[in-house]
């Protein structure tokens, strides 16, 4: 990596972690609900796929990386690029893991590498599982064979703000304003049943995809937002970027640019 790429990273860094910091700091959070999930799964050393959707990035992943720093096995997984290190780097600074993908290996492989963090390492794993590309709000069958693989329960996470911006991006990514109000909610252990085959994926997933309709709808309610956003959230300024791209460009910082 060039001298000039490594101080350009360093900047990158620094920005994304002073929005995080402003936001923690500004933000009104409320008590996580369901956060004895968390410490059950911190007390007793095993291990859980935790899944949020795409557009809840931000305070679901800032929940998780606080809980990596007070001792919760947590990993995310990047990019193998360089670009990649971006995010790798604040996820370390943060005392969380890191999963570096590959362009070269198969799925199997993949699944391999996930299913050793999960069983080998006793890691939970960090999964959007609409993501990276959608569709919008779609539990993608992925994140349920890996959890069939491995017998690990599926823990669902959430948040709201208010007022926040909704970027006109396929995932709707949610960017709290400061001073917002925010909400976290965190759903029990879900598991698949044994003996559940691919006959039953769809199901699966549409059960999963039914909680987290619940748990999105608790933590909106929460925070005292409505169905219909108002028309300054959805059009103008800062509310809509406006752009696309706009939630491939957040990926390429997130997850890292395929160079």
């Amino acid at each position: 990596m060039s001298a000039g790429r490594r101080a350009w990273y360093a900047i990158i860094i620094f920005l994304a972690r002073g929005v995080l910091a402003l936001l923690a700091a500004t933000c009104r959070l409320a008590p996580v609900r369901g956060a004895l999930h968390l410490d059950r799964l911190q007390a007793d050393g095993s291990a859980a796929i935790l899944s949020y959707w795409h557009q809840m990035q931000i305070f679901c992943g800032h929940l998780l990386l606080a809980r990596a720093q007070r001792g919760l096995k947590v990993a995310f997984l990047t990019s193998p690029s360089v670009s990649g290190e971006v995010p790798a780097a604040i996820i370390r600074r943060w005392g969380a893991g890191v999963l570096r993908g590959s362009s070269k290996r198969s799925a199997g492989q993949a699944l391999k590498d996930m299913y050793d963090v999960l069983v080998g390492q006793k890691t939970s794993l960090v999964i959007t599982p609409d993501g990276p590309t959608g569709p919008l709000h779609e539990f993608k069958t992925g994140t349920i064979l890996l959890a069939r693989m491995t017998k690990a329960p599926i823990i669902l996470v959430a948040y709201a703000a208010k007022p926040c911006i909704r970027w006109n991006s396929w995932d709707r990514f949610i960017v709290p304003l400061p001073f917002s109000k925010v909400a976290i909610a965190v759903a029990e252990p879900f598991r698949i049943p044994p003996g559940a085959g691919t006959d039953d994926l769809g199901r699966l997933r549409q059960e999963l995809e039914a909680r987290m309709a619940t748990l999105v709808a608790e933590v909106e309610a929460a925070v005292g937002n409505g169905g219909d956003e108002p028309p300054w959230m959805r059009s103008g300024g800062m509310v809509s970027s406006g752009n696309p791209d706009s939630s491939q460009q957040i990926d390429d910082v997130v997850y890292g640019r395929k160079d």
